[in-house]
């Protein structure tokens, strides 16, 4: 059994299609838009991320993240690099090196790297 997609609700799907791209990995050519306003996308690894578009997001739970695993340090090193600047908001990070990030509708996406 493998967990190939995400569901996530957010604000507007283009916004969030352009942030996962361009930050993440997930590629903007995959997409497929369905009636109900969903549009999905996939990275290289075949993940689908279901963009369910929604007037209002929520607040998520403190807790509640789904992470990127990397490599080694050096690629999550890259990576914070990147989203800082970006302007993307970092709201965790330890010297293992592992961060958490926010998205557009206030996601945490944490990446992570295990020696």
């Amino acid at each position: 059994m493998h967990l190939t997609h995400l569901g996530l609700p957010v604000r507007d799907a283009n916004r969030s299609i352009a942030f996962y791209g361009e930050h993440f990995g997930f590629d903007p050519a995959t997409a497929q838009r369905y009636p109900d306003g969903t549009v999905i996308i996939r990275n290289a690894d075949g993940f689908d991320l279901a963009l369910h578009a929604v007037p209002d997001a929520g607040e998520p739970q403190p807790f509640l993240h789904f992470g990127f695993r990397m490599a080694n340090g050096a690629e999550v090193s890259a990576v914070l690099s990147r989203v800082r600047t970006a302007g993307i908001e970092v709201i965790e990070e330890d010297d293992d090196p592992s961060f958490k990030c926010l998205d557009p509708d206030g996601h945490r996406i944490e990446v992570y790297w295990e020696p």
